[in-house]
């Protein structure tokens, strides 16, 4: 199991501090929520945020598009190379072409998945991305609580992908901690996305690694 601690809970006032932490602690992706307001009423990280990032840890960025423009912030951030861009199905009209956009610049293409949106809207989307992005709470704010849907969407897209013959990661999104990272283990996921998990304990190090499954 990856562990990939999002940004949108670390203390902003210390976020150098935090970041090299959760490094130290083993994260292995950082979660950037990028928000403009609009597909979700909240603000976030703009591309100088991330541009600063990148100057003080070598940790992957994994960048979550939640933007009603997605074609605009993938201009945006394309520069930083991160490892994973990804973006909403239920925003975007053209996902194949802004999957092979990502893949020509080096980027891993990832779509994501509202809890209410089903596995069967990107059965014929699998063979261009890396990665499928599962919010397990309602996009947009943290510290939601996880919704059980999420284990059986897991397990229908492992076995969808696993017809297909595709290498494809699985991340989930909202309210992960310590008591369900087994079962979405178990499910089925292959990336753990956690803000308030991990930045609200006392040890980064135990944190990261109950969501590995690691004691």
């Amino acid at each position: 199991m990856y562990v990939a601690p999002s940004l949108l809970s670390a203390n902003f006032l210390n976020l150098e501090k935090d970041i090299k932490r959760v490094y130290e602690a083993g994260a292995d992706l950082l979660h950037i929520d990028v928000m403009d307001g609009y597909f979700v009423p909240n603000f976030t990280f703009g591309p100088c945020v991330l541009e600063n990032i990148c100057k003080v840890t070598p940790i992957p960025l994994d960048v979550h598009l939640m933007v009603n423009d997605v074609s605009k912030f993938v201009e945006f951030f394309k520069p930083l190379k991160p490892k994973f861009i990804s973006f909403h199905i239920e925003i975007e009209n053209h996902p194949i072409r802004i999957c092979e956009d990502l893949r020509k610049n080096g980027i891993h293409p990832a779509i994501v998945l509202n809890p209410h949106t089903p596995i069967t809207s990107i059965e014929y989307l699998l063979e261009f991305v890396d990665m499928v992005l599962l919010m397990s709470v309602n996009p947009g704010f943290g510290g939601q609580k996880f919704l059980p849907l999420v284990y059986q969407k897991i397990r229908i897209l492992r076995e969808m992908i696993d017809k297909k013959n595709l290498k494809i990661f699985i991340e989930v999104d909202g309210g992960v901690n310590g008591l369900n990272a087994p079962d979405l283990d178990e499910a089925g996921a292959d990336i753990l996305v956690a803000g308030n998990y991990i930045f609200s304990s006392q040890d980064y190090k135990a944190a990261i690694n109950s969501l590995k499954c690691e004691f």
